[in-house]
């Protein structure tokens, strides 16, 4: 029997204005499966991403959820200025359970210290945030949201702009964290993330235009044998 949904969205609509940024939409989304929501831009991609993870209220119908979230930006906005370290920025997806700025404890260092080593920056652990790459800095949001060990996991274009082999590493963690038992949600035009997902929901003018499982999607044409 497929396990209770952690969120539920039923029949939400978002408007900003007279415009209409989801229409209608209802949505279940489980555990040990990543999601990838696709569509081109302005079809509302954003905008469901931050219904599901609670930060937008619908202006019409209902989202019903249970379990911890941890959200993973395209890019943190924080000041390259600020003096903090890359130990840091992971460090935060512990305040969750911790509450702000308290004391970590063991269990919170090593979920910092195993966040680290999963998307290999443990060796930048005290380098300056602000002096990574993109790629760097991207892996160091992908550990912040690991080192939450959120039961929701939800990604914003996770590998745009990234190299080959961070890419890679991102699409990995992703399948871990849904074979750990984590709902991962990922907004992505990427075709290698599009191909490791279970699920592919397209939208289109703010309203799902298909929700199909991912083999069938991408599925490769079958080959042909000449004769």
């Amino acid at each position: 029997m497929p396990s209770s949904p952690c969120v539920q969205l039923r029949d939400v609509d978002v408007a900003f204005g007279a415009r209409a940024a989801l229409r209608d939409v209802s949505l279940d989304l489980h555990a040990g499966a990543v999601t990838v929501v696709a569509g081109p831009n302005g079809a509302g991609k954003s905008t469901l991403l931050e219904v599901v993870a609670g930060t937008r209220v619908p202006s019409r119908g209902s989202r019903t959820a249970t379990g911890s979230v941890a959200v993973v930006p395209q890019r943190a906005g924080v000041s390259d200025l600020l003096p903090i370290t890359v130990r840091d920025v992971v460090a935060v997806g512990t305040w969750g359970r911790l509450g702000a700025w308290r004391r970590a404890d063991a269990a919170a260092r090593a979920a910092v210290d195993e966040a680290l080593q999963r998307l290999e920056v443990a060796d930048l652990a005290r380098r300056p945030y602000g002096a990574l790459s993109g790629g760097q800095r991207q892996r160091a949001l992908l550990a912040q949201g690991l080192a939450a060990r959120a039961d929701l996991v939800l990604l914003d274009e996770p590998t745009t702009g990234l190299d080959a082999a961070s890419g890679e590493r991102i699409r990995a963690v992703m399948a871990d964290e849904a074979a750990r038992g984590a709902a991962v949600v990922c907004v992505s035009h990427d075709p290698a993330v599009l191909a490791g997902a279970d699920r592919i929901v397209a939208l289109a003018d703010g309203a799902i235009a298909s929700d199909t499982r991912a083999p069938a999607v991408v599925a490769p044409a079958p080959r042909t044998t000449a004769r």
